[in-house]
């Protein structure tokens, strides 16, 4: 489970990180990462439509994602809103990996930027 500190709630911050922040992608996931000028702690969110599934499987995803994302959280820049959003086959795949593998790209093309 995230930390409550650690949890995006409003929707403003996941439109901005999702709009504005950079990408990285698997075949069922998409993270968004935005590093803020604002101090505060990294924080995370997800999304998880209904093109996952019912609402069984989608709260089973969320709760997934969440685990592999409590692990990661201290990988992520400071100031940071990093978004992940599931897509269709999400129920089906290796959720830790893909999560993982994300977090890396994503924070790896945000210390490229940085440069």
């Amino acid at each position: 489970m995230l930390p409550r500190n650690a949890r995006l709630t409003d929707s403003a911050e996941f439109t901005r990180a999702t709009k504005n922040g950079l990408r990285a992608s698997s075949q069922n996931f998409i993270g968004y990462l935005l590093v803020e000028d604002i101090k505060h702690e990294s924080r995370a969110g997800l999304i998880v439509g209904k093109s996952v599934g019912g609402s069984v499987i989608r709260h089973r995803v969320a709760r997934q994602v969440r685990h592999a994302l409590a692990g990661r959280i201290v990988t992520l820049p400071d100031n940071s809103l990093f978004v992940i959003r599931a897509l269709g086959g999400a129920a089906k795949s290796n959720i830790f990996e893909e999560i993982s593998s994300i977090i890396d790209r994503v924070v790896k093309k945000s210390a490229e930027v940085k440069k």
